[in-house]
């Protein structure tokens, strides 16, 4: 077996766990809620999902894995995602009633925030297909306080001239009535959906009066005396007719023009399979990754790839391109540290992109920043202030695809969750934490070590080493991509092959707010 067929075998390996995975999100609650929720006349919903968007479009899901590692089912009991609708690119949400009847635990929130959070920076309007029974009563604790950002994102949606509308297929109540309550645009399915803030049970408690489901929160009843509904559907499928038909009448215009012509990539993107090596300590060339992702030489003048300082920082490769005929500015880790070179060739170049309103693109393979007396000495620490600096102060929209190590403040410099790139994807193989599980571990081991000397006491051995292989674990286990992705803190683990079709996705999706770079940066130490 070669080593490039050993690649190739072991990320297909990787790729089938994530289908597995996701499957568990697409199963929901499992066949008998599904089946029970389909004799019922209703849909799932990614059915739902499917007839709302453009025939023949791609659905772009975001976060499919949240809650992976936890208690609650994966994927948070609600899909979120990008689709396009009458031409008209909408941030989507859908509760999946199958799994607690819809109801909202600590990862839906989190899910939903960030969904929020892309249809803001992105400007998107946003539809929700409503089918939830609230909050997952014995997690209110963890709800109740930060749930209400859901209504308060809904509002400044609007005040931002970014259309809301929901959806109403079944149960809203409580906190959840008030989704259809402040959405611009509110469709109910006649006898199935019931929007009440307090149902016949707490209303009995509370007051003494009885009522029944539909007139305390039945769709003709909110159609014909509440006023609530705008528009009474017929059926869920009708439901999504009319929503489509909001959408349409929208006029809804992008802030950009769009992408010009676009030729396939040179080198096929099938080959990124044998380019990530199973141990991420091995290099890999960032130049073959970013021929199989940008547009070919047909359609950019003779060159793919323009790279900027190619002899400078050589850890770092940096360069102009088009995907899906649309400019980005790239900058890809070759050999996992970051030098001061690198960091500064990266300050530049993001001064350059933010000068002529290029989108940047991160592609991260590094192990962090160089350590040690002589680059400390070098200014290291205020080389890599000025990368992320740069990076901080960017206006020029980000997005970010962890390929393999994203370590330290390399996950930093280079762009990870807290510097709020517009879309961050992770691969099969990448891995993120404070450093590697093996450093980590013998760090800790030298301060214990050191601490037992000074205090004059006979250091343990065996229990140094049973300690770094718990360590070790430990760390691998929470670098892992599914357990960074179902803390929220990528926007999904994409198959490589599908990379140049999401950034394909993503880059059109932030035309829809101008793209402006920044001349203003924080003080730059020299």
């Amino acid at each position: 077996m070669t080593v490039v067929s050993a690649h190739r075998e072991a990320m297909l390996a990787k790729i089938a766990e994530l289908d597995a995975e996701h499957a568990k999100a697409v199963a929901g609650g499992g066949e008998r809620y599904v089946e029970r929720h389909h004799a019922r006349g209703k849909l799932m919903p990614r059915e739902r999902i499917e007839l709302l968007v453009d025939e023949g479009s791609a659905f772009l899901e975001l976060s499919p894995l949240a809650g992976w590692g936890s208690d609650f089912t994966v994927g948070a009991s609600v899909v979120t995602g990008i689709g396009v609708v009458e031409g008209v690119e909408c941030l989507i949400t859908a509760n999946d009633p199958s799994v607690k009847g819809g109801a909202s635990n600590p990862w839906t929130l989190r899910k939903i925030f960030r969904a929020n959070q892309v249809a803001e920076e992105n400007g998107l309007p946003t539809i929700s297909l409503v089918e939830s029974g609230g909050a997952d009563l014995p997690t209110q604790k963890e709800i109740f306080i930060p749930g209400g950002r859901l209504f308060r994102d809904l509002t400044r949606a609007s005040a931002r001239k970014e259309p809301t509308i929901a959806l109403v297929f079944g149960n809203s109540t409580a906190g959840g009535a008030y989704v259809p309550g402040m959405s611009d645009y509110t469709v109910m399915v006649r006898e199935q959906a019931k929007v009440f803030l307090g149902g016949p049970p707490l209303v009995k408690m509370a007051t003494g009066e009885e009522a029944d489901d539909e007139s305390l929160g039945g769709a003709e009843m909110h159609a014909r005396t509440s006023g609530l509904a705008d528009y009474l559907a017929e059926d869920e499928r009708d439901a999504i007719r009319i929503g489509r038909r909001i959408v349409a009448r929208l006029n809804w215009r992008k802030a950009s023009a769009g992408g010009a012509g676009y030729a396939e990539p040179d080198a096929d993107p099938d080959g990124l399979l044998d380019l990530i090596p199973t141990d991420l300590k091995e290099p890999f060339d960032p130049r073959e990754v970013v021929a199989r992702l940008v547009d070919g030489v047909s359609a950019t003048n003779g060159v793919a790839f323009d790279e900027f300082k190619p002899l400078y920082g050589t850890s770092l490769v940096t360069g102009w391109a088009r995907i899906h005929g649309r400019p980005v500015g790239i900058l890809a880790n070759a050999q996992g540290v970051l030098f001061s070179e690198e960091a500064q060739k990266a300050t530049q170049f993001v001064q350059l992109a933010n000068q002529t309103d290029t989108p940047l693109l991160f592609l991260h393979n590094t192990t962090g920043y160089m350590v040690g007396q002589e680059y400390e000495q070098g200014g290291i620490i205020k080389h890599g202030a000025m990368m992320i600096n740069a990076i901080s102060n960017s206006t020029v929209p980000h997005l970010s695809v962890v390929m393999g190590a994203s370590y330290g403040a390399g996950n930093y410099g280079m762009n990870g969750r807290a510097f709020d790139p517009r879309f961050l994807f992770t691969w099969p193989s990448a891995k993120s934490a404070v450093m590697g599980p093996a450093q980590l571990a013998g760090v800790m081991s030298i301060v214990a070590r050191a601490a037992a000397e000074a205090k004059g006491r006979d250091y343990d051995e065996a229990g140094d080493a049973a300690m770094r292989e718990f360590v070790e674990a430990s760390i691998e286990e929470q670098s892992l991509p599914f357990f960074l992705s179902g803390m929220v803190y990528d926007d999904g683990v994409i198959d490589p092959r599908d990379t140049r079709t999401v950034l394909g996705i993503c880059l059109s999706v932030i035309e829809n707010k101008p793209i402006v770079g920044t001349d203003r940066f924080g003080v730059f130490r020299m």
